[in-house]
C-alpha cells in the first residue's frame, strides 16, 4: 500500500500528441512521441503502442502521462515522460484517454 502523500508526488497531466514519428533503434517496435503539456512545456515520449496504433491516428489525439519521472536514454532518444495505458490480452498497450477535450496540462487527480 502506499499513502495519499505517496500518490501526489506523481505529477498525471494530459497532452495533446503533436508529432510521432517511428523510433527505429529501439529494441521493440515503438514511436517517438512529442506531446504538448501546456504550461507543463512539450515532452517527448518513447512508446510501445505499434500494434494498436497508427502515426497519423496518433496526431491531435490526447493522452495521460507521468511527467515528472527523470528523462530515460533509450538508445539516442530522450523519454521525457511514462504515456499511460493498459495491457490488453495479448500484452500490448491501449492508451488512457480523457473521453471530453480537456486544457493540454490538466493534472488528474
Amino acid at each position: 500500500m502506499i499513502s495519499w502523500d505517496d500518490f501526489e508526488k506523481i505529477d498525471i497531466r494530459a497532452g495533446t500528441i503533436i508529432a510521432v514519428k517511428d523510433f527505429e533503434k529501439a529494441k521493440k517496435p515503438a514511436y517517438q512521441l512529442t506531446i504538448d503539456f501546456g504550461k507543463e512545456g512539450i515532452k517527448q515520449s518513447s512508446a510501445q503502442i505499434t500494434a494498436h496504433y497508427a502515426k497519423e491516428a496518433l496526431l491531435g489525439k490526447q493522452v495521460i502521462a507521468v511527467i515528472n519521472f527523470p528523462p530515460k536514454q533509450i538508445a539516442n532518444f530522450f523519454s521525457e515522460c511514462l504515456v499511460l495505458g493498459v495491457y490488453d490480452a495479448n500484452r500490448e498497450v491501449v492508451l488512457l484517454e480523457p473521453t471530453m477535450k480537456v486544457e493540454n496540462g490538466d493534472k488528474v487527480g
